[in-house]
């Protein structure tokens, strides 16, 4: 009965074949359009198909949950990826989940939507993805051997998954001694704040409210040597621009992590710059991208992703890159 009252409240798009959705905001230009088919293809479940759902930043909260309800009322809307609305969605439709994974609660965030045992999931994939992502670029006892630090632009879900990374790190030589973490609105930090301050840790948080790329260079010129720093806003790729200006110095030896791997990335050019006369090393986001995705598909499919599979599917979408 509950359910045919909720049902009745949005229009569902009965689905013919089994259809894997991605929440995001320009989904078509994305990789994994792609990529989704030759990982359906190793899979062996060439039957999947993936569909896009564009929705604007910061959209109006019933239409996160028409997009929830349909993959939560029609059997075969398998589950979905969740970009940049991980925050704003999980806010807008928590009480249409029957679950929600430890991080999910403690990010306050969803990247993942899946089905099991007609109960609706959200779990929080991107404390696994980033960090994966982060220990493969900086590999082990990185802030005990350099003394850097982090200065991280933007406060969303996935700055939050990495500080929450760095903070679950065993190893304290792993551990950056500080994490600075600048956002232009004041919301996200004190929600980060909240997040940090329920757990014991270590690493010294700064929260800096800052929407002035010159600003922005300043903080990042006080920066220790070997700071990795971090674009997580968004610019260069959903929205255009860059939290630095080009007059901006990167740490020297540092590395510089575009969390974006397509789009105009003018975080990542300004450091392209810097890789010589500043001896910066720079990342983009195609490894998180794979890790993230990966992830998230091993879920809504119940796949076990072991290491052998990972290479496997990272090598065919190697193959999308070139």
């Amino acid at each position: 009965m509950t359910t045919k009252i909720e049902t009745a409240k949005y229009k569902i798009n009965t689905k013919t074949i089994p259809t894997f959705y991605f929440i995001g905001v320009t989904t078509g230009k994305s990789s994994i359009m792609k990529v989704f088919p030759l990982w359906m293809k190793e899979l062996g479940r060439p039957d999947i198909v993936i569909e896009g759902m564009d929705l604007k930043i910061h959209d109006d909260p019933e239409n996160y949950r028409q997009v929830v309800a349909q993959i939560k009322y029609d059997p075969l809307s398998l589950g979905a990826l969740v970009t940049t609305h991980k925050i704003d969605l999980l806010i807008a439709t928590r009480d249409m989940f029957e679950y929600l994974d430890p991080y999910a609660q403690i990010c306050g965030e969803v990247s993942s939507i899946s089905k099991l045992n007609d109960r609706l999931e959200g779990h929080a994939k991107d404390p696994i993805s980033s960090g994966l992502s982060l220990d493969a670029i900086t590999g082990p006892d990185y802030f005990g051997r350099t003394g850097g630090e982090v200065l991280c632009f933007g406060a969303g879900g996935s700055a939050i998954a990495t500080i929450l990374h760095l903070i679950n790190k065993k190893n304290a030589s792993d551990r950056p001694k500080r994490f600075v973490l600048i956002n232009r609105s004041l919301g996200r930090l004190e929600g980060a704040k909240k997040m940090v301050e329920s757990l014991k840790t270590d690493i010294k948080v700064e929260y800096i409210h800052n929407d002035n790329p010159a600003k922005n260079d300043e903080i990042m010129a006080s920066m220790p040597p070997y700071t990795i720093v971090i674009n997580a806003t968004g610019m260069g790729k959903d929205i255009p621009g860059s939290p630095i200006t080009d007059k901006g110095m990167l740490p020297v030896n540092g590395i510089a992590w575009e969390f974006n791997y397509r789009g105009e990335l003018d975080f990542m050019h300004q450091a392209e710059c810097q890789t010589q006369d500043r001896n910066v090393r720079v990342e983009d986001g195609w490894l998180y991208f794979v890790h993230g995705w990966t992830q998230v598909v091993a879920q809504v499919l119940h796949v076990d992703l072991k290491p052998e599979l990972f290479n496997r599917l990272e090598a065919a979408a190697a193959t999308i890159r070139k």
